[in-house]
């Protein structure tokens, strides 16, 4: 899980790190000013969620959120500012540009904490265990691992498939493709890659990068969830 630290005063920065290392296991990196972030992002860098200090030379914070927020592959990045500016309209011009939220300088922990709890839930958490999948569908746990099998078959099969339909530039099929995963994850209870699987907006470009990543942990958890299961049936 990536996470992006945008700010030109390098003590800030390491105690924002600090800070965010210390709510989970994070992929943190840094950016000494927007121009820096904005290179990265260019260069394909696509972090979970950004703090960017407000005030930086090259590009101010409030102009990288505003590139941000344009940006179809990031407009769904969670963009928390960071400044010692409480002032009404410096929060109201970085609402009307889609801001996420605010980190008020000197930090306080527990405010950081906030903001990285959904991030620091792993996916499998979220799984449902095999037996109440068994029990919701109705099934025994050879057919949960017949249809775990197959989806996987198809988990695996759809990354190809849905480069090849970003590449020829049909986002339509390639969002239907994500959506009937999206569906078979909820219908096995992997609620971990159902949440990732769903967060292709309606209407916004398909990071291809995101993408893949999305469907390689897809058939992560599918494998997991096949473990699980074939635990629960093992002879004593």
């Amino acid at each position: 899980m990536k996470v992006l630290v945008v700010d030109d005063d390098v003590v800030s920065r390491m105690v924002l790190m600090h800070l965010i290392d210390s709510c989970g296991s994070f992929d943190i990196l840094e950016a000494e000013d927007g121009e820096d972030a904005w290179q990265q992002i260019a260069a394909g860098l696509r972090p979970a969620i950004c703090f960017c200090d407000l005030r930086m030379p090259r590009l101010s914070g409030m102009d990288l959120l505003q590139r941000v927020k344009a940006h179809g592959a990031l407009d769904n990045m969670p963009f928390v500012m960071v400044t010692s500016a409480t002032d009404s309209a410096t929060i109201d011009q970085a609402a009307g540009l889609g801001v996420n939220g605010y980190l008020v300088k000197p930090f306080k922990g527990d405010e950081v904490q906030t903001y990285m709890a959904p991030f620091s839930t792993a996916p499998e958490a979220l799984d449902e265990a095999p037996q109440a999948s068994m029990q919701r569908l109705g099934i025994s746990g050879e057919r949960l691992l017949v249809y775990l099998g197959g989806f996987q078959a198809q988990a695996t099969a759809a990354g190809a498939d849905i480069a090849a339909l970003l590449a020829g530039g049909d986002h339509d099929a390639a969002r239907q493709r994500l959506e009937r995963l999206h569906a078979g994850c909820l219908t096995l209870g992997l609620n971990g890659a159902a949440t990732q699987l769903g967060g292709f907006a309606q209407g916004s470009p398909i990071d291809g990068a995101r993408v893949q990543q999305a469907l390689a942990d897809t058939v992560a958890a599918v494998m997991r969830q096949e473990e699980a299961a074939r635990r629960l049936h093992a002879p004593a």
